[in-house]
């Protein structure tokens, strides 16, 4: 079983983050990054999402997926089902956050309430707005429909006995630990 430690992380230079929505998976991407002098990629800014909440299309996102995947050093905060198959394979070591949906719900929740009432932009400068909360296309309902999925490829991957590493990190404690030990 290709179980990860933290001198996997330490000694990678391909890293990805995965999680299930409102795990922290960008935060912890970033912090890696910044840990271990890698470059991020914000799958939602870089790949996924263009101004207007229009998602780019499927061949522009594999493009700029792979090209970024390409390179010798990276982090990426995730990997969209549209693009993984170019992204998990070349990292040397995968996070994965495998926090319990109370946790990452309640942060999700907090994270959009905040963004709504600051109008702080994210995703090439969109905003989220209260229309958007409680329409079918919500991030809180993307985030019921996708935990299961998200939770399974992670354990799966961790199961597995080929593939890269995988590090499960149950409880963001854990994730300060592992940053810690990075120094």
């Amino acid at each position: 079983m290709p179980l990860a430690t933290a001198d996997d992380v330490r000694n990678a230079r391909r890293i990805l983050v995965h999680g299930v929505t409102g795990s922290g998976k960008s935060t912890a991407a970033l912090a890696l990054g910044g840990r271990l002098g890698l470059p991020v990629h914000l799958a939602d800014d870089a790949f996924g999402w263009l101004p207007g909440w229009v998602q780019r299309p499927a061949d522009e996102m594999r493009a700029l997926a792979a090209a970024a995947a390409a390179e010798p050093e990276w982090v990426f905060d995730t990997a969209y089902s549209t693009f993984r198959d170019l992204v998990e394979p070349r990292a040397d070591v995968i996070v994965g956050l495998d926090y319990p949906r109370w946790l990452s719900l309640g942060r999700l929740l907090r994270r959009t309430v905040h963004r709504i009432a600051t109008q702080e932009p994210v995703c090439n400068g969109n905003t989220e707005d209260w229309r958007a909360l409680v329409s079918k296309e919500s991030i809180i309902v993307w985030h019921f429909r996708s935990f299961a999925r998200k939770r399974t490829v992670m354990r799966a991957w961790a199961a597995r006995p080929e593939g890269p590493p995988v590090l499960l990190l149950r409880r963001p404690r854990d994730l300060d630990r592992l940053l810690s030990s990075l120094g």
